[in-house]
């Protein structure tokens, strides 16, 4: 099976094809940016997603915009896991790899399975690309990949040829590749390719040509690899065993949109999105302009700071305020931010965080924000932080955010990252009609009102401007403890500055208790937060699987922590913490619980892999 495929196209025609069936695979994709992938990748995941197995995927963008055609840099992926078990990453190591050229194949070759079957387009190594690559040798015909089943077909040709009958031109017709190779693919797991087209003719419902072309491409593809009998092996995983309900596809920006409109409808009160584009946060934008009939407003600002100022202008006249960005964009909002805990103004900032700093890496994955959510503005400013797990617990986080937000007069920052915000994985649609509401009260009354008068949680009312009797000034400058007036005074100073770190600490009486996965006190607890929870879970799984007393904490909440996490750590010998940054979660734990505690870094722009984790946890037991 780890022997190179010979240079035939296709199969001799005896070999006889079995079937194999199986809990998990795993696919990637990988191109150029102009040869589709991460529209196959979509494509391919929601066929996986119709026949009703969980899954989880992962884009991998290039940070150069149209980067030159055939260079490392400028090659784009899209990777996914499927089973019929419950799936918590897109997986470490392909079971198979679609490399579209040269540059594709030596990216991403050593993340492939040793056995693994690499499809590659064959006409697309030619020497300039070769060149371009790297390749002294071209490893088609070389025997650098003999530890490999490896299928070369000519997908480009073959596209052209397919579609000869249609009457393109050849350089439209190759834009269809990446159909011709999902079929090949779809042939090598049983999938069906009607559901596909259907899609196809609907998302190019006015260009019936194109999709006539792209549906023959498909079907091409798939007709291909049937009739020459491409693969010796084809295979089957069985489909999951998945709670009923009605399902759909979506990634982390898509639910924290839907989170946001969501907190709106829950609370009876509209939405507004104030927001400038940066990947990878800009698709939240475009998911709540879709979404407008849901009495949501979203406005494209000039830059980072009118994004944040026009939420905190909405949030001053009575609706939900939301603006959206990354990290860099976050420290141009970071002035603004101070002035909405001086306003005591309810308002959610979400940080899709990428690898930085300054630009870095703007498509690569990283969470290295913390210190920045939890520290990141002048003055004792106080804000409380949540972060999300996965791409469906953005919408949950959504919502708690704008709870806190309005509960307790404060902004709220919501942290998520490039991984969760372009990932996707199956989303059971919850009912709106069993989903607690919150309840949001205006101040009505002008009798006895004082703008920072305070309720027990310290909160002080929201007031709509125009209501009658009820006219307030806030502003940057400091307030009077009740009045609001500009004050100048020490001790008024020091009062406000007390009592809004005491609102903000005051939130966690209201976490709820830790959920611990694995056995309540031994040798080790992983603690994490953000979107290592993945890789964490399997991880762990893995080690108790290998007799490891190893239990796993993820935190959502991280400003303020929880009320019982001393008392958590304590009982465990050794406290392990893995991160997508130097240590910055870490450092929040001794500086809080003077606990050491074992830092895992990573900082490559990368996830982690379930070995990565695993391998660390063995060493520590």
């Amino acid at each position: 099976m780890n022997k190179q495929i010979p240079k035939q196209d296709c199969m001799p025609a005896a070999t006889v094809r079995r079937v194999e069936e199986l809990d998990r695979a795993i696919v990637r994709f990988a191109g150029d940016s102009g040869d589709g992938m991460q529209l196959t990748g979509d494509a391919f995941a929601k066929i996986i997603a119709s026949g009703g197995y969980d899954f989880a995927t992962r884009p991998d963008y290039p940070s150069e915009i149209r980067a030159p055609t055939g260079t490392l840099f400028g090659v784009s992926g899209y990777q996914i896991q499927f089973s019929s078990h419950e799936v918590f990453t897109s997986g470490d190591a392909p079971d198979v790899l679609v490399a579209m050229n040269p540059a594709a194949l030596k990216t991403n070759l050593a993340d492939v399975k040793r056995g693994g079957a690499i499809i590659v387009n064959s006409s697309a190594f030619t020497d300039g690309n070769l060149s371009k690559a790297g390749y002294q040798s071209n490893p088609l015909e070389d025997a650098s990949l003999t530890d490999y089943r490896v299928y070369r077909v000519d997908i480009s040709g073959l596209t052209v040829r397919a579609l000869e009958s249609l009457g393109l031109p050849p350089k439209e017709a190759g834009r269809c590749k990446n159909y011709y190779a999902l079929g090949l693919v779809l042939c090598l797991y049983g999938r069906p390719l009607d559901a596909e087209e259907q899609r196809i003719r609907a998302k190019f419902a006015g260009k019936a040509r194109i999709a006539e072309a792209n549906v023959t491409a498909l079907r091409a593809g798939y007709a291909y690899a049937e009739a020459c009998e491409m693969f010796v092996t084809t295979y089957v995983v069985r489909p999951g065993n998945i709670k009923p309900g009605v399902y759909r596809s979506l990634t982390g920006n898509q639910a924290a949109a839907l989170g946001f409109v969501t907190a709106s409808e829950l609370a009876g009160v509209p939405l507004f999105l104030g927001s400038y584009p940066i990947t990878p946060a800009t698709d939240i934008l475009h998911e709540l302009a879709a979404l407008r009939h849901y009495n949501v407003k979203t406005f494209q600002a000039e830059d980072e700071i009118a994004g944040i100022c026009s939420a905190i202008g909405a949030a001053y006249g009575g609706v939900l305020g939301v603006t959206s960005t990354s990290g860099p964009g976050m420290a141009l909002k970071t002035e603004a931010l101070g002035l909405t805990a001086m306003l005591e103004l309810p308002l959610v900032i979400i940080n899709v965080q990428r690898a930085g700093p300054s630009t870095g890496l703007p498509t690569k994955v990283e969470q290295s924000d913390l210190l920045q959510a939890v520290y990141g503005r002048n003055g004792e400013c106080p804000v409380p932080v949540i972060a999300a797990s996965s791409p469906a617990d953005c919408f949950d986080c959504a919502i708690e955010a704008f709870r806190i937000a309005t509960k307790y007069m404060t902004p709220v920052i919501l942290l998520s990252d490039g991984g969760i915000g372009n990932a996707a994985e199956p989303w059971r649609i919850p009912d709106l009609a069993d989903m607690a509401p919150f309840e949001i009260a205006f101040r009505t009354d002008p009798e006895g009102f004082l703008p920072y008068a305070r309720d027990a949680n310290l909160a002080r009312a929201w007031v709509r401007p125009g209501t009658p009797g009820m006219e307030h000034r806030l502003g940057g400058l400091e307030k009077d403890f009740l009045t609001g007036d500009i004050s100048h005074n020490p001790l008024n100073h020091q009062r406000m500055v007390e009592v809004r770190a005491a609102k903000v600490a005051g939130i966690a009486r209201e976490i709820p208790p830790l959920a611990i996965s694995g056995p309540r006190e031994g040798d080790l607890l992983v603690v994490g937060w953000g979107g290592t929870y993945g890789p964490i879970v399997q991880a762990c799984k893995q080690a108790e699987g290998a007799g490891k007393s190893v239990a796993h904490l993820h935190l959502r909440y991280l400003n303020p922590l929880p009320g019982d996490l001393e008392e958590t750590l304590s009982r465990y010998r050794k406290v392990l913490v893995p991160e997508l940054n130097l240590g910055q979660l870490s450092r929040l734990l001794r500086e809080r619980f003077l606990r050491d505690v074992v830092v895992l870094s990573k900082v490559q722009g990368k996830s982690f892999t379930q070995a990565e984790i695993y391998d660390r946890i063995m060493e520590l037991c």
